[in-house]
């Protein structure tokens, strides 16, 4: 599921643990990684404090840019699938002041967009 779904365009989950030593560097001392899915070379990677968008550039990736979208600039999002069966579900983002969604991300069935919903539901509607 991992390269083939990063082929198709949808996100798989990445070990929080994996990503610990690549992130502490640009983590602030209070600040942990609640989940991460990774698209290619691209991520999204939700912290406590805010959402993380890794773009990954050049043939060997070495350069990368980090966007860094904090909760409270988050003015609405959603999930949306066909159902139980539905093999696919995407996760769209709204950031304020935008008319259409800044982030748009399609998740796979069994890489748990419920969980990344959890985890926006949880720091932006505080």
């Amino acid at each position: 599921m991992g390269l083939l779904s990063g082929m198709m365009g949808h996100a798989s989950e990445v070990s929080v643990e994996k990503l610990a030593k690549e992130f502490q560097p640009i983590l602030l001392e209070d600040e942990r990684i609640e989940r991460a899915y990774k698209l290619i070379r691209d991520m999204l990677v939700f912290t406590n404090k805010r959402l993380i968008l890794v773009n990954k550039q050049g043939l060997t990736g070495s350069k990368a840019d980090y966007q860094s979208i904090p909760y409270s600039s988050i003015k609405t999002f959603s999930m949306e699938s066909a159902g139980i069966g539905d093999l696919d579900a995407e996760l769209k983002i709204w950031l304020t002041g935008e008319d259409t969604p800044t982030i748009k991300q399609d998740f796979r069935k069994g890489d748990n967009i419920n969980q990344a919903y959890r985890v926006l539901s949880k720091y932006v509607l505080k």
